[in-house]
């Protein structure tokens, strides 16, 4: 995450009712996290030539940059209402708006933005902008999504990664400034499988296999506390795919963590399966955190 005490959580708005729930959600996480909040709209229409200005003999107050500039200053007022005192900016940005966003996170502490915006082809799970952010941004990616259950956890997803322990190290801050518990969950396999359709072994110890994948989360956690004063952590090793195992978390969790990339996925691929996953099916909002590009 970008650690100038600058960097603002930046929030993608288009005037939908999605858009403006990931707007109550970005403000209260720019408060808890003492950032300022910046609104920003990715502009489209000057790239396909289409005029923005109002017609000559058209009423005052129309145009489409005119319709642009209201929905930013309501999405301002939402967050205003929601955190009053906030330090809140708006800004309209001539451009795609995956491609607006994805500008903004080099300098952005996080970027919000809800699961489908306006125009969503229905039959799609999740647009295809949070997905683009998620798999491009240079900072963690919240996408609001779901149940709000703020008494639950925060679950982080473990594979031993790299993503895997960014992912840990954001959900630890992220479990902190929500005064709620950490819990990691590790999904793994049977001995020798490799997917869904594969004999399982007919001898293996469960138990003992259980408690040799507990321990290896405990080292991959280890130190997480100590670097996270205060952190209140809990752990589990679950035998069965990760998407689903992940998935099946997010029942009773207020925001489920992943890694953009984590072990065995395709390395042409910026955002690997399990995190895509659950991005589609999560019952609650999910972060995507990635490692350096």
């Amino acid at each position: 995450m970008n650690s100038a005490d600058s960097a603002a959580v930046v929030v993608g708005v288009d005037g939908s009712e999605q858009s403006l729930r990931a707007v109550r959600l970005a403000a209260a996480e720019a408060a808890r996290r003492h950032r300022p909040l910046r609104v920003v709209h990715g502009f489209i229409w000057p790239l396909l030539h289409v005029p923005d200005s109002p017609a000559p003999d058209a009423p005052p107050g129309g145009g489409l940059r005119h319709q642009a500039e209201e929905l930013v200053a309501a999405a301002v007022a939402e967050a205003e209402a929601t955190v009053p005192g906030l330090s809140i900016s708006g800004e309209i940005i001539d451009g795609e708006a995956a491609a607006v966003l994805i500008g903004e996170s080099p300098s952005a502490a996080l970027i919000v933005l809800g699961d489908r915006g306006m125009g969503g082809f229905t039959a799609l799970i999740i647009g295809s902008v949070a997905v683009q952010v998620a798999a491009y941004a240079d900072c963690p990616v919240l996408v609001t999504r779901g149940e709000q259950r703020p008494d639950e956890p925060v679950v982080v997803g473990m594979d031993g990664s790299a993503a895997s322990r960014l992912a840990a190290e954001f959900a630890a801050e992220t479990a902190l400034t929500r005064d709620v518990p950490l819990h990691a969950v590790h999904a793994y396999r049977h001995p020798g499988s490799r997917g869904p359709g594969d004999m399982q072994p007919l001898v293996y110890d469960a138990d003992g296999l259980r408690a040799e994948q507990e321990q290896v989360l405990a080292g991959w956690l280890a130190g997480l506390v100590e670097s996270h004063p205060g952190l209140r952590l809990t752990g589990v090793a679950t035998r069965g795919r990760a998407r689903t195992v992940l998935t099946e978390a997010s029942r009773s969790a207020q925001l489920v963590v992943v890694g953009g990339h984590g072990r065995g996925e395709v390395t042409g691929l910026l955002l690997g399966s399990v995190s895509q996953a659950v991005l589609h099916h999560a019952h609650c909002p999910v972060a995507i955190v990635r490692a350096p590009r």
